[in-house]
């Protein structure tokens, strides 16, 4: 088709037969039409200046729509040899970043900080005597391991799980494509190693073992041959083990050894490890609500896949909702160890807030964005939990 037009908008000079004299040819070269130009700027021809909606002159308007096609094929051809604009460095890093902050799953460290930090809290309300703040560099050092626990823990989960992930959670960096599996590797290699160590340097041989055993657990969870997510009942107890007893008892032992108290049982402490407990068993049977169709597809053994969506739902509120009842039960029974109008008070809300959510995921009729929303209020209540703590 280019060959077409030039011989009709050609030269005088001999380029074109059916040229008329004197009349000079259009500036539509193939080098031009290579470069893109016609994408970008408007046709020019000597004799008018074309619009993209004008494409022809005079002498050529008889071959528009010929014309027309062939500049858009030749621009698309030229636009697609064009080198892609390079990245700045500030937009690499910034979109490392967020793929990093998705990788370590934000309601995770969210939980694991409240949670770390309630319990420090309450331990130096009750060892008041003991509080010397120049440990305070410490304890933010054993709040950094903490969490790079977590990110180990959950990334080597992404890792292992990107094809499932691809179907029910497209949205993290690894099955999203926003991190490399070789870089989500050196992450976790590294968070584990660096929380390890930072462990291990401060805070001795009991609380490190602790440590360790919650990085295993958190292995044998994701990695084969022993996956044991595969299995209902193995997965959450794995669960309610590292975030139920191993977060809130080795935070609470950690900061008594760092103060210099002796260790002694804290009813409050005994009631939030076992309140936690069941409360990540919820979380734990609850969390594969939203992903039964990547888990149906690769044989992932969970309550969900078992149960149904309606059943399951269930089980998790009346499993809180006891749990409730039995902070309330808990602090009528020990009056000297609670402040009973909170305890009570405020657990008795928080089971009519879960009941709330259960009806409305059910007037929904289990929509998949009600699920999800389920699923939050759980997290949010858990956070509430962490909060009550240092004032109950």
């Amino acid at each position: 088709m280019l060959t077409q037009h030039t011989s009709t908008c050609g030269k005088s000079t001999g380029t074109s037969t059916g040229a008329r004299p004197g009349r000079p040819s259009c500036s539509l070269t193939q080098r031009h039409l290579q470069r893109g130009w016609f994408s970008r700027t408007p046709l020019h021809c000597p004799h008018r200046i074309l619009s993209s909606s004008q494409a022809g002159c005079r002498l050529c308007s008889g071959k528009k729509r010929q014309y027309s096609a062939s500049v858009r094929a030749s621009s698309a051809a030229g636009a697609a040899d064009l080198p892609a604009p390079r990245e700045n460095l500030g937009d690499r890093i910034g979109a490392f970043r967020n793929a990093f902050w998705k990788f370590l799953r934000p309601h995770t460290i969210r939980g694991t900080i409240l949670g770390s930090c309630a319990v420090t809290a309450r331990v130096l309300l009750e060892c008041s005597e003991y509080i010397d703040w120049g440990l305070a560099p410490r304890a933010a050092l054993g709040v950094l391991a903490l969490l790079c626990g977590n990110g180990y823990i959950v990334g080597i989960n992404q890792i292992y799980d990107v094809d499932i992930d691809t179907i029910n959670k497209p949205f993290l960096p690894v099955a999203a494509g926003e991190l490399r599996p070789a870089l989500a590797w050196v992450l976790v290699v590294g968070l584990a190693a660096g929380g390890l160590a930072l462990t291990a340097a401060n805070f001795g041989r009991t609380i490190t073992l602790l440590y360790s055993l919650g990085l295993f657990l958190g292995t044998v969870y994701s990695v084969p041959p022993f996956r044991l997510k595969r299995f209902a009942v193995a997965a959450f107890l794995i669960i309610a083990t590292v975030r139920g007893f191993l977060l809130n008892f080795g935070v609470f032992t950690a900061v008594r050894a760092a103060l210099g108290a002796p260790f002694v049982w804290s009813p409050a402490i005994i009631f939030i490890t076992c309140f936690v407990t069941v409360f990540a068993t919820v979380i734990a049977i609850t969390k594969d609500l939203p992903d039964m169709e990547g888990d149906l597809k690769y044989k992932i053994d969970t309550f969900a896949t078992r149960l149904g969506t309606k059943n399951l739902a269930r089980l998790g509120t009346a499993l809180l909702v006891a749990n409730y009842v039995g902070a309330v039960v808990t602090a009528l029974r020990m009056p000297h160890a609670f402040r009973v109008p909170l305890m009570v008070g405020a657990h008795a809300v928080l089971a009519l807030n879960i009941i709330l959510e259960t009806r409305r995921l059910e007037s929904q009729q289990h929509s998949q964005l009600a699920i999800r929303q389920y699923y939050q209020a759980i997290w949010r209540l858990f956070y509430i939990e962490y909060c009550l703590l240092p004032f109950l």
